[in-house]
């Protein structure tokens, strides 16, 4: 009799699960899995053996899509936005050296207590002699990276990776009327890549440069061009990273990302910034309308915002000038036109620094 009631509740109510956090819970744990498969696959390179291509099925690829990587990522970059203490700026920011391998004496600012919060850490300059422009060749590498791949585009297929491609169209967009663009454009009856050809005699031409988290997170004009056209696809933020990009087809078209297209003195040419997990967003120096990962978007739409018609001779930019930056770090995909003769100086899987040369006549 002097015992206490115990009142609790049932048991449907305690262990009661809503979809939102199966989904996180499950897609997250999966994203570990294939976190741990990448890391694995790297150790297998590093060796020296040949990876084959395994590409996941559509169920994997939308369990993945079921982690919120676009609510990660805004909570990520208002979580770069905090202003550290003084006294806890060099022990954070040492271990994000230690992680990733930075180079803090390449940096305009070494002082580590310059650095106000993560975002300003990410973004830092550069000292202007440590990256010297290449100025023999006709194409130098807009950021530092990882070359993933390079060549002629053929059959209107890109690789994103050795042996997995993605559509050219489909990462582009439709093609821009003739009217925003300085050249004459092929007959529409062609196919996409035809079009995009203005040449007699022009080859099309990709190059995928992949930027780690350690890596100068700015990127630059890798040649004389004139930007004409802007296309913001807002997209998942799925990871970029060699591992992820060969085991999903089409990678670059579901995340979203900014294409920048207008033409240099052999016709088309294109830079496009590919964002990715914990990247808050892309920024375009001369792009203040532009803004990316916003918390509404609809699927598979995309918006265009032409510079002709606001500015009547485009945006000119010079080879190696300052054209936008990451948050944390991504993928540079160039697109362009070129004669056949035009060579690249690469190899798939070198490192590249901003500044060096990626090909030419």
């Amino acid at each position: 009799t002097d015992r206490k009631k115990l009142h609790t509740a049932p048991v449907g109510q305690v262990f009661r699960l809503r979809p939102f956090h199966v989904l996180v819970a499950t897609g997250g744990g999966y994203a570990g899995y294939r976190k741990y498969e990448d890391y694995k696959l790297e150790q297998l390179e590093k060796r020296g053996i040949e990876v084959p291509v395994k590409l996941a099925s559509e169920w994997e690829v939308a369990l993945y899509k079921s982690v919120p990587t676009r609510l990660l990522s805004r909570a990520w970059g208002r979580l770069n936005q905090v202003e550290l203490p003084t006294w806890l700026r060099k022990p954070v920011y040492s271990l994000y050296i230690w992680t990733f391998g930075v180079n803090m004496k390449e940096a305009a600012v070494e002082d580590l207590h310059h650095y106000r919060n993560l975002s300003e850490f990410f973004r830092r300059k550069l000292k202007p002699q440590v990256r010297p422009v290449c100025c023999v060749h006709s194409v130098i590498s807009p950021s530092d990276g990882k070359i993933l791949n390079f060549g002629q585009v053929k059959n209107c297929e890109v690789e994103q990776v050795k042996g997995v491609t993605y559509s050219l169209e489909s990462f582009l967009g439709p093609r821009i009327s003739t009217e925003e663009m300085h050249f004459s454009q092929a007959p529409p009856g062609n196919s996409f890549q035809q079009q995009l050809v203005t040449k007699e005699g022009n080859e099309l031409y990709h190059c995928v440069i992949y930027l780690a988290p350690g890596d100068y997170h700015c990127f630059h004009s890798p040649t004389d061009w004139t930007v004409s056209h802007r296309r913001h696809f807002p997209g998942s933020l799925m990871s970029v990273n060699p591992g992820v990009a060969r085991w999903i087809k089409e990678l670059f078209c579901h995340n979203e990302r900014v294409v920048l297209t207008g033409d240099w003195k052999h016709g088309f040419f294109s830079l496009t910034a590919v964002g990715a997990t914990n990247v808050g967003s892309i920024r375009i120096y001369f792009d203040q309308d532009l803004h990316t990962n916003s918390p509404s978007y609809s699927k598979g739409s995309y918006n265009d915002f032409s510079f002709i018609s606001n500015n009547k001779e485009g945006i000119p930019m010079r080879k190696g000038e300052h054209l936008g930056e990451f948050n944390l770090g991504s993928t540079i995909v160039l697109i362009f036109e070129a004669p056949k003769d035009f060579k690249f100086n690469l190899k798939a899987g070198q490192k590249i620094r901003f500044g060096e040369a990626l090909g030419s006549l």
